[in-house]
């Protein structure tokens, strides 16, 4: 029977330069209910604010069955690696699907089995990856289910007439991000890896809170530090980005965020109202969003300084709109630092590492390429 693979062109170049042929396309998934009584019970935790623990423990179960599952199907086809692992949510009318698909691989012939792996990277960035020294154990992820409450939406909501940071919400977004990542690291520690890389995050609506889930591949390095072992390093450079960010003698070190929630205030509301019939600026928002930005950007310094960082590197910064003149500003790099030992195996990264793939099928109706889910972090 002919290989039916969800690698690329690029991707099984890469591979094959590191030793890999491609196998099947392996898919996992599992239908669940949340049923009546645990909506119930997670609805007053919906209420009461921070993390809804129901939400996300059934979300991580029926995520792990969906990847248990498609680990089966890998040792059924005799993959020896799977790489592009995905996990992913599917709404249908009677449930909610928890699926995982990716592509095994195989050694190439003559080429030594060093270890059974599953990532979350793609062919190319785990060529990256595996030419920086570093090697792919598991796939991991950390998610959290939360909410702002009654409570923290009433106290928030008081906060928010005057102007400045609604601390009530900053706190209840901070604590579950970095609950996240403790959750990753975790997972990446039970494997035995002293790093997570390519870590990817995602945030969507569930049932009246939201689910973060931090998904990437826990890997190690041999010439890291022992203490890495009990606290893995952990990354969300994309793997090209580690590759020219330890090219040049650094190495990641903490994926570090910090989260803003800032209020204009009930008189700037007023203000900037009457302000937005008029042409010019509407100073009140450029100093909320400004004041916002400053404040996220500071938390990350602070993280990075705690963790002995030399520098943050791939800062990206986000903005939301909660409600009238409230936004959520949020700020996520990776902290990084100079590490003996820590290089690339190769001077320079071939074209078809960094080409980017293109989809060839269009829905426009779906406002994407037709819900492509085979796609792993890079």
């Amino acid at each position: 029977m002919p290989i039916v693979t969800g690698l690329s062109g690029n991707e099984m170049f890469c591979l094959r330069a590191k030793g890999y042929d491609p196998g099947d396309m392996v898919i996992g998934n599992s239908v669940w209910s949340l049923g009546f009584a645990k909506s119930i019970t997670s609805l007053a935790k919906t209420l009461a604010g921070g993390e809804v623990t129901q939400y996300t423990e059934w979300i991580n179960n029926g995520r792990h069955r969906a990847f248990e599952k498609l680990m089966r199907e890998v040792e059924q086809r005799g993959g020896h690696g799977i790489t592009g692992v995905t996990s992913e949510l599917v709404m249908h009318p009677m449930g909610l699907e928890f699926l995982s698909i990716g592509s095994c691989v195989h050694p190439t012939e003559g080429e030594p089995r060093v270890g059974e792996f599953s990532s979350s990277a793609d062919g190319q960035g785990l060529y990256c990856q595996l030419d920086c020294g570093f090697r792919p154990v598991r796939f991991v992820f950390g998610n959290v289910a939360y909410s702002i409450g009654l409570g923290g939406g009433l106290a928030g909501g008081f906060r928010s007439l005057a102007r400045g940071e609604v601390k009530e919400w900053s706190e209840v977004f901070n604590h579950t991000r970095h609950l996240a990542i403790e959750r990753i690291s975790a997972e990446a520690r039970t494997a035995g890896a002293n790093a997570v890389l390519g870590i990817r995050t995602t945030t969507t609506p569930f049932y009246g809170s939201r689910e973060m889930i931090m998904i990437g591949t826990a890997s190690h390095h041999p010439a890291l530090p022992p203490e890495y072992s009990q606290n893995p390093i952990t990354s969300d450079l994309t793997n090209q980005e580690m590759w020219n960010v330890i090219r040049q003698g650094y190495c990641p070190i903490r994926l570090v965020l910090g989260v803003s929630v800032y209020s204009i205030g009930l008189a700037g509301s007023f203000s900037s109202l009457f302000r937005s019939f008029i042409s010019g600026e509407i100073k009140e928002m450029t100093s909320l969003i400004y004041d916002a930005r400053e404040n996220a950007i500071a938390k990350i310094a602070r993280d990075a300084e705690a963790c002995g960082a030399d520098d943050v590197v791939g800062v990206r910064t986000y903005i939301k709109n909660l409600s009238g003149g409230v936004v959520e500003f949020m700020a996520i790099g990776t902290a990084v630092k100079k590490m003996p030992g820590i290089e690339t195996l190769s001077e320079a990264l071939p074209p078809q590492a960094v080409m980017q793939d293109s989809d060839t099928f269009l829905e426009p109706s779906l406002g994407m390429s037709a819900y492509n889910l085979n796609t792993g972090a890079g």
